[in-house]
């Protein structure tokens, strides 16, 4: 069964190197998987239920081309469906390696009716790659592009003009880790965000909370909010600005004492509310907990730190079952892991 598994990856890394996203792997050690795989003789598997072809459009770029993969079935689907390429969301592992050109192949498979673009921390894609493929899919009504370092604030400002021109207005945008965002470029994609929204649904804001500002799917509805940044009410900077769920805060109150960006306010990574500068707790991931957390949380059997939801997967185990973080056990080793890797 890993076998196979390992195979069907190895199968999703040569698909995608299609779109030109993953360097080709040494191809003598993958001709020694395909032979493996294929002395193992595998049982005849059924149909895939119709549920399954329905998720294809909630995947990721790179678990739909995985998905294509596992039978004869699925890859049609993928192959020749727009379904499944109606929601384009490109994170890790191949978001480093798209650029403009790729980005174009992979969303001209929605043929013009693309309705979600979710780019994380795609660093190679630029404001002329981004531009075309608005133009090329007006329908698109979420606009995620969190760190993508080589799209502009005046690339952004094009782009979200282009997508407000129709009544189907763009209605989030994210673009949080975009550099040299100022006030002037944030009141003017408000502006355009705002022309075909109904005054009730901007007034509209759910708190954002600090330890749920991570991820994205297209599950998700709406998330009550045009944009993720505005003017921190403290240092009056255009960031992501946080409220507590300690004091139970909203935007309705934008001068709360603890709402701000994460540079004015620390908070913990656990439970996203507000510290006070004498109950700040440090984890073996580096990341700052509230005294209240910090006590409730596993902690490492030699340091007595403890890790966040986020890296609880970095967790080791001694010989005697006791959690060990990951720079102990590299002491008590004497090694790191990247010597390993």
């Amino acid at each position: 069964m890993m076998l196979y598994r390992f195979h069907i990856e190895v199968e999703a890394y040569a698909e995608v190197s299609n779109f030109d996203f993953i360097i080709e792997p040494n191809m003598e050690e993958s001709s020694k998987v395909v032979s493996l795989a294929v002395e193992q003789e595998q049982p005849e598997a059924k149909p895939p239920h119709e549920a399954v072809f329905l998720v294809l459009a909630y995947l990721p770029v790179y678990e739909v081309v995985v998905m294509s993969l596992v039978c004869t079935s699925l890859r049609d689907a993928v192959n020749n469906d727009i379904l499944p390429w109606l929601n384009v969301v490109v994170e890790s592992p191949l978001n480093w390696r798209l650029n403009d050109e790729i980005l174009m192949k992979i969303t001209s498979k929605a043929n013009g009716r693309l309705k979600t673009l979710g780019l994380i921390n795609c660093m190679h894609v630029t404001d002329e790659g981004l531009q075309r493929v608005v133009e090329q899919n007006p329908l698109i009504n979420k606009l995620h592009i969190p760190a993508c370092t080589g799209i502009t604030p005046e690339g952004v400002l094009r782009a979200v003009k282009t997508l407000c021109q129709r009544s189907n207005c763009l209605k989030t945008l994210s673009i949080n880790g975009i550099y040299s965002i100022q006030k002037q470029h944030l009141d003017m994609l408000i502006t355009n965000l705002g022309k075909n929204q109904p005054f009730e649904k901007q007034q509209k804001q759910l708190p954002v909370y600090y330890h749920k500002h991570g991820g994205f799917s297209v599950f998700k509805q709406e998330s009550q909010w045009l944009i993720d940044l505005e003017i921190c009410p403290r240092c009056f900077e255009v960031r992501m600005v946080y409220d507590c769920p300690k004091g139970h805060l909203t935007r309705e109150s934008p001068l709360a004492p603890c709402r701000g960006c994460k540079f004015c306010i620390p908070r913990c990574e656990n439970c996203g509310g507000c510290i006070e500068s004498g109950e700040v707790e440090e984890g073996a991931c580096e990341d700052i907990f509230c005294l209240e957390c910090w006590l409730q949380l596993p902690k490492c059997s030699y340091c007595n730190k403890p890790y966040c939801k986020q890296h609880t997967n970095w967790w080791c185990t001694s010989s005697d079952s006791s959690l060990i973080c990951k720079v102990c056990d590299e002491n008590s080793h004497g090694y790191t892991y990247t010597d390993v890797l």
